[in-house]
């Protein structure tokens, strides 16, 4: 695998949404995301989806157990939605820079896309993980788990 990333100079954004903590061992991104549904179409259908983990240092994946919790967010930009209901909370990504890796495929399939990511482009790049947000943008190119699915993955960086 090879995939070379494009680079953000990301503005920042404020986005609302449910979100939980968890862990790789105890996933509860489904059950997250089928909880989100029906408030994110209520609220604006149309909206880009934004999956958003917060982890508790940066070098989370280094010191990687299935074991350890991060935070998990399912997401919309609160510029979409006229009024925020009282069941959502406010997250802001704050601005700086983000490699972006397009991803073409099922979600469930995208272990390796990370594991090359992280494990081999990250250590061998100019770049070290960012105590920001990372995010996955799913837009209307998003079609869950058909193989011709797209979605775009936000690794915040800085210089080494």
């Amino acid at each position: 695998m090879n995939l070379k990333p494009r680079f953000e100079n990301f503005k920042g954004m404020v986005l609302i949404g449910l979100h939980r903590k968890m862990s790789m061992a105890q996933n509860q991104t489904y059950e997250l995301w089928k909880e989100f549904g029906p408030l994110r179409k209520a609220l604006a259908s149309d909206a880009n989806l934004y999956a958003i983990e917060i982890y508790p240092d940066t070098d989370f994946f280094q010191k990687f157990s299935p074991l350890r919790e991060f935070e998990k967010w399912a997401a919309i930009s609160k510029s979409d939605v006229a009024e925020v209901p009282e069941a959502l909370s406010e997250i802001e990504i704050p601005s700086g820079e983000y490699a972006v890796f397009s991803y073409r495929g099922k979600p469930s399939e995208a272990q390796a896309t990370f594991q090359y990511i992280y494990g081999e482009w990250l250590p061998k790049s100019d770049y070290e993980m960012d105590a920001r947000p990372y995010f996955a943008l799913m837009d209307e190119s998003y079609k869950g788990e058909h193989p011709d699915s797209k979605e775009e993955f936000w690794i915040p960086i800085k210089k080494k």
